[in-house]
């Protein structure tokens, strides 16, 4: 039996943009992604803190170290500059491998850096 399970999240990213006139999807700064092991093209869950909204799409590179998270598209009438958002992606594991595995979790600084090591 598989189980879906959280794999990765940002959690509290500060929205920088928000652009209507994308074709969709939410563009992440590269070094978020990377350190939440999030890649390219993956379906990701939005959850927007400030207002409740909740949205599936997919994600784009964004510049390595530029601190953006913008929402394109659709997306872009639920997430405002400034929202406070929780980047959630899942996996299907083996019931047994479920019980065992933990998610990478990456809590950013207000300006979407990364905290030091």
């Amino acid at each position: 039996m598989k189980i879906e399970v959280l794999k990765s999240k940002i959690h509290r990213a500060t929205v920088t943009e928000a652009n209507i006139d994308y074709v969709g999807s939410i563009t992440i700064d590269e070094a978020l992604m990377e350190a939440s092991n999030i890649i390219e093209f993956e379906k990701v869950h939005v959850l927007n803190i400030n207002n409740g909204e909740r949205i599936e799409t997919y994600v784009i590179k964004g510049a390595h170290g530029s601190g953006l998270i913008c929402l394109n598209g659709a997306a872009a009438r639920k997430f405002i500059k400034g929202d406070l958002v929780i980047v959630a992606s899942y996996a299907l594991l083996d019931f047994e491998e479920a019980k065992t595995f933990k998610p990478t979790i990456v809590i950013p600084d207000p300006r979407n850096q990364l905290p030091p090591n």
